[in-house]
């Protein structure tokens, strides 16, 4: 749905296009929300600075995982799109191996 009526303006076709790619942002949140950050773990820093931090921490985890995708997607001339983030997630976790958790607020 939209408050665009003039053709010129947004012609029909153009608006059922955007309309797929909309829901593609809507993945990505799935993807950090759920996938990434995990279902049941929240940003645990105590201060808004570190939330911020943890919060772009989490933005670099899901563009290198999205670049990384991109990347392996033209190797073998496969639409990014058509991969699973899930999966690739996965490898990359078995990959990397254990990593030790630490949080923010951790006395040292």
């Amino acid at each position: 749905m939209t408050t665009i009526l003039d053709p010129a303006h947004a012609p029909a076709c153009d608006l059922a296009a955007f309309y797929h790619e909309r829901w593609e942002i809507e993945t990505a949140f799935d993807e950090l929300k759920t996938h990434l950050r995990g279902a049941r773990l929240c940003l645990r820093s105590k201060t808004p600075e570190l939330v911020r931090q943890e919060f772009h921490g989490l933005m670099l985890a899901h563009f290198t995982i999205r670049s990384l995708m991109h990347e392996a997607a033209l190797k073998v001339r496969e639409d990014p799109d058509r991969l699973s983030f899930t999966h690739s997630l996965q490898v990359i976790r078995r990959k990397i191996g254990h990593m030790v958790r630490l949080s923010p607020s951790a006395e040292k």
